[in-house]
Parts: structure tokens; sequence; C-alpha cells
């Protein structure tokens, strides 16, 4: 380090006639300059810092690869007594911790990319629009959206907002007793959208009004009406509400031009007062399925229900035939999900062999077609099932054509 030595008098006049202070006639003061260099330090003089016990044990530890494709670098499969196996784990503060059961394998999904997921969330967004995919955090969005195909994709558009005036224990839809008013503009942004898309399957879902008068059917009505003024050949199927039981407004909704009239008894009867909110009923939702066929017999008609909220097979049974007693065409199972903390809990985690058997039981009561799964929603592929399992059993494969553009040509008498 460079350094310069100095020579300063100790002497100052205003101390000279000061004996009492002996100081030495001369200093020697030292100063370095910033900008010199640092002498190097002997390397004698460094000692190693010592390796932690922690990094010691994440270095011999498992890396990334062994957790995405195993420790031999190849996927292993799970053999069926391992997949099914339901998994507990403690959690909690300590002095509070509980056992929870981890989620099957079986239900566990991807997270949602591609091109058509970023595609339609950006259309959705720029138009106000909102679905119940991401509303009710369907764990199927991803496939759903993307489809097998463009064309096949299907979308679950929910009508008149993201607020809901009922409270079922199941749903994580917000409530409110007195939503935001309708959006005039949202069947003409709802069809624009579509259209744009250019899906081949579309379901229409909404919210509980039970704050209009009408329930909210003639708007629903009119989103189906510009749907099918703008995208002909596409298939609508709409997920309508109860209206309060006003089977009229059932029955205008089955004569607007849709494809597929579906509403959901969600569960048994004898769990329904549980699950769902008070002012739905089991009874009540058979006479809106009812309705709906009466108004137009040709009409495909669906529900779905939820298994896991603690039914039994008897329970089960004899709601499918209730079901059938009232012309249903179409049922789907599937299992519930607790969306947070604050919905009712899982009793049961069914495994797939069970939804197996109560598929063809339900085919075995007559039922036209069934989808049946832990991961089946009520839309879940509704494109593919529709148009591969309804449409081509009900007309014949050669006739499928031709039963799309008849229901093409009542739409459009029913618009002008």
């Amino acid at each position: 380090m460079a350094t310069v030595n100095r020579i300063r008098s100790a002497w100052t006049p205003h101390l000279a006639g000061a004996s009492r202070y002996s100081a030495p006639s001369s200093l020697t003061v030292q100063r370095t300059f910033a900008t010199a260099a640092p002498e190097p330090i002997a390397s004698h003089s460094i000692t190693k810092r010592p390796s932690t016990s922690f990094k010691d044990k994440l270095n011999a530890g498992p890396a990334l690869a062994d957790f995405v494709t195993g420790s031999s670098g190849v996927e292993q499969a799970l053999t069926p007594e391992d997949a099914l196996e339901l998994k507990t784990a403690m959690v909690g503060p300590k002095g509070k911790k509980k056992e929870i059961t981890r989620l099957p394998e079986w239900l566990k999904t991807p997270v949602p990319t591609g091109d058509n997921f970023k595609k339609i969330k950006n259309d959705l967004r720029g138009l106000n629009l909102h679905t119940v995919c991401e509303e009710a955090r369907c764990p199927n969005i991803s496939d759903c959206w993307g489809g097998s195909s463009k064309s096949a994709a299907t979308a679950t558009i929910m009508l008149m907002g993201d607020t809901c005036t009922r409270g079922c224990r199941f749903c994580s839809v917000k409530t409110s007793k007195a939503p935001p008013p309708l959006d005039p503009h949202e069947p003409e942004h709802t069809a624009e959208a579509l259209s744009r898309w250019g899906l081949g399957y579309v379901v229409l879902t909404s919210v509980d009004r039970d704050d209009l008068a009408d329930g909210g059917a003639h708007h629903f009505a009119e989103t189906i009406r510009k749907i099918k003024q703008k995208a002909p050949t596409m298939l609508v199927e709409a997920l309508t509400g109860d209206y309060g039981g006003d089977l009229a407004m059932a029955r205008t909704v089955a004569q607007s031009g849709l494809d597929v009239y579906a509403h959901n008894v969600e569960t048994v009867e004898e769990l329904t007062p549980s699950v769902r909110d008070r002012r739905a009923t089991f009874r009540q939702s058979l006479r809106v399925l009812e309705a709906a066929k009466q108004a137009k017999p040709s009409l495909v008609t669906k529900t779905s229900m939820m298994l896991g909220l603690g039914e039994t097979d008897a329970q089960l049974e004899a709601a499918l035939r209730e079901l059938r007693n009232v012309g249903v065409d179409v049922v789907t199972f599937g299992q519930y999900m607790r969306p947070t903390k604050r919905h009712m809990k899982v009793v049961e985690y069914v495994t797939p062999a069970v939804f197996e058997r109560w598929r063809q039981r339900a085919l075995d009561m007559g039922f036209l077609y069934v989808a049946s799964g832990p991961l089946v929603r009520s839309s879940y592929k509704a494109g593919e099932a529709f148009i591969e399992n309804v449409l081509k059993k009900r007309a014949g494969v050669g006739k499928a054509e031709q039963v799309v553009r008849e229901a093409m040509d009542e739409a459009q008498e029913v618009t002008a």
C-alpha cells in the first residue's frame, strides 16, 4: 500500500509561552491514497469456512430429476395398490395437530397451459365475461379449454355476473342478496366471443338470480338466440337453475333453440337439505327437468351428481330411477372436491372402479349416455361426449350432420 511521510512541527505560536507543555519536536504521520492498490494478504492467513451440515445433507439428497422421473431416470408406474392408496398427514401447530387425508393420485391434474387456454382467458377478460370453470375452480379447465382440437374445445360461460343469490355448501361461487344488475350487452358479447373462438360446443350456465322476477330466464334465452345467429353450427348446452320452481321460465329457455337442457340435482334427495341452498329441493329440480322435456320432447335433457358426500348405494339407485321417470337422457357422476375450508368436507374419495360400476348401472337403466369418473364434471368434455355419444346414437353416424342442420333450422325459426 503506497504511503507518504510528512514532517510536521509540533510548535505553534500560541503555545510558545506555555512551558508546561513538553511535546516532541516533530511528529511522523502516515497517510494512504484511496486509489492505491491494497497490499496482498498472505495466503497462509486465510482460513476456509467449514461446510455446514445442512449443505452436506442437501448435496447428498435427491436431485430434481429424481422427483420428476424417478431415481433411474425412467418414470416408474404405480402399482394398482399404490395408485388407490389414500395417504394421510398430520398438519397444524404443535400440540394441535390433526390428521388429514391427502388428495389421491387419480385426482391430481396438470397446471393449465396452452395457446387455446391463453386465448380464451384473454378474450374473457376483454369482454368482461365469466366462466364457471374459473369461478368454481374446476380441475379440468386446461383439458376443456384446450380440447383435442380447436373445434372440440369446450368452454362454460357463466351468465348474469359472478355473484349468486344462493349459498350451496359445496360451491365456491361468491354470494350476495343483492348482486349487481344484469349487463344488457352480455348476450351480444358472449355470442361474439364464442364465434371468434370457433368452438364446437359451448355450455352456458348462470348464477341463481332470485332477485329478478324471471330469475334471468329471458336473458339466458336471448343469449342462446344470439349465439345461434352468429355461429349456427355451434352446439349449445344450457345448464340452468331452477328459477324458484317457475316452470314457465324453464320452458322459455328450453324453446330458445338450444341443443341440450341441463339442470343439476347435485346429490341424492336425502342429502339435498345439507348440501344445497334451502331454496333448492330434489323434487323441484325433477319438475324443472320434466317441464323442459315436455316443452320440447326432442330436446336432450341432462343432469349431474356428485359422489363422496356420504350417499348410499340405495339412495343413489333411487335417485337414478326418479331421473329416468321424468325422461332425463344424460347423467354424469363426479367426485366432490372441497373448494375451501369454509365448504363441507369430503366424506369419501370414490375410486375409479366404483365410478365405472355406476356408469354401467345407469346405462342399464336406460340413460342415453353416462359420463362417470373422479374428474368428470357436468360440462367436462361436453363437446366430445355429446357429439360422439348422443347425436351418433340417436341418429346414426351417417345422419348426425343432418340432425345438427335440422337443429340449426329450428333455432333460426325461433329467432325469426
